[in-house]
């Protein structure tokens, strides 16, 4: 098992500045997400034939319902395939791959335990990936902030795809407005 740092009885507030600015990184990720489901969803709703028989269209529904309760990494595996289907679209692998690049932070950032520095102005994510891989490095405000700068810039991309489409992107409550 690898080992992350000293055990965890210690727990560490973070600076608000830099609470504030995690916390801005996470819904970010959340706004990506939504965004990726909204786009396979106008992906695959573009494709739909118009005489498809109602146990058809019942089935495409809860498939696409199940997106709800996905992860980031089978999403972005969801997009990619519902993009390579899609006639026109140009941009897919360096899109997936800057979405996959995205989650890894996510993770990073939504799963650590924060310790201390001796330098005040960064904090290290204690953090061990699925793959054994321990993060060494820690974090600054201005990494937090090209961090959330980048999840923005991918997220804009990806909904550039959903308006090619010519869909809205529809999701569960946008009725209830």
């Amino acid at each position: 098992m690898a080992r992350i740092g000293a055990p965890p009885e210690q727990h560490y507030t973070l600076p608000e500045e830099f609470a504030a600015l995690l916390g801005q990184c996470v819904a970010n990720f959340g706004w990506l997400e939504e965004i990726i489901k909204r786009t396979i969803y106008a992906l695959e709703s573009a494709r739909l034939a118009d005489d498809l028989t109602e146990e058809e269209l019942q089935s495409w529904l809860e498939r696409i319902g199940h997106l709800a309760d996905d992860s980031m990494g089978t999403l972005i595996e969801q997009l990619d395939a519902a993009m390579r289907r899609h006639p026109g679209l140009h941009d897919r692998n360096r899109i997936t791959d800057r979405l996959n690049e995205i989650r890894l932070h996510r993770n990073l950032l939504c799963h650590a335990s924060w310790r201390p520095t001796e330098g005040k102005a960064r904090w290290h994510p204690a953090f061990v990936s699925n793959r054994g891989e321990v993060q060494k490095r820690a974090l600054s405000l201005e990494d937090l902030d090209r961090i959330r700068g980048d999840t923005l810039e991918i997220g804009t991309r990806v909904m550039r795809v959903m308006r090619a489409t010519g869909e809205r992107g529809c999701w569960a409550g946008d009725d209830e407005a």
